[in-house]
């Protein structure tokens, strides 16, 4: 039996708006099954995470909401733009991560940022130009994005991760090829496929793939 996916509609809408507010409108007749598996596949990722940290006395799960209360530019907060090169070619692209949240160790306050990518394997591994999208142009961007230190300017975050969740075992394995590519960063990034993740007890303790094949689990 396939699991239900509610949507908000106009009366749901109405109670959820403050005083005052006109209530926001939402078409629940033209979301198309990729964006529902996609945006589907992010709240699983997201929801792994906070579950895990519940009970924990050591570490506090920081949702978007948290990380924009606590003084980030709501403006900045999920799009930048970095420069990225390969091959002699450059070029200006944009960075839009599916959800950005991070994990706190409550002694120290210590936080990492994780930008999570749910990856549908709907486009290319490589390009030979950097003008169309790609899993190795997303790679490159966010290793600009450590490079030019945009965690620290606009997140205030000293260290981060990008988790790719994507379909199966050999799209992680080109994923993991094309960080050969990377010239530097590559200890940032972090692969599991979907299935994987679902069986893994929990998230904090599954093996997740790293950029250079070998597996880690996920600390603070």
């Amino acid at each position: 039996m396939q699991p239900l996916v509610y949507g908000i509609g106009r009366a749901s809408a109405q109670v959820m708006a403050e005083p005052g507010e006109q209530p926001k409108r939402y078409d629940n007749r033209n979301v198309k099954q990729l964006y529902l598996r996609h945006t589907l596949l992010v709240a699983e990722v997201i929801i792994a995470f906070e579950i895990a940290c519940r009970g924990r006395s050591d570490l506090k799960f920081v949702s978007e909401q948290d990380l924009l209360a606590s003084g980030t530019d709501a403006g900045d907060f999920r799009s930048w733009t970095v420069d990225i090169q390969r091959k002699g070619k450059r070029k200006s692209v944009g960075v839009v991560p599916d959800y950005v949240f991070a994990l706190e160790a409550t002694r120290t306050r210590e936080r990492i940022l994780f930008f999570v990518e749910a990856d549908r394997s709907t486009m290319p591994v490589t390009r030979h130009s950097l003008n169309k999208s790609s899993l190795l142009r997303k790679l490159l961007a966010y290793e600009a994005t450590w490079q030019q230190g945009v965690h620290r300017d606009r997140f205030g975050c000293d260290r981060f991760r990008m988790l790719t969740v994507t379909t199966s075992e050999k799209r992680i394995d080109s994923a993991v090829a094309a960080c050969g590519e990377l010239t530097r960063g590559r200890g940032i990034f972090l692969f599991t496929d979907a299935k994987a993740l679902q069986s893994s007890a929990s998230v904090l303790s599954h093996q997740w793939r790293n950029a250079t094949g070998g597996t880690e689990s996920i600390s603070v």
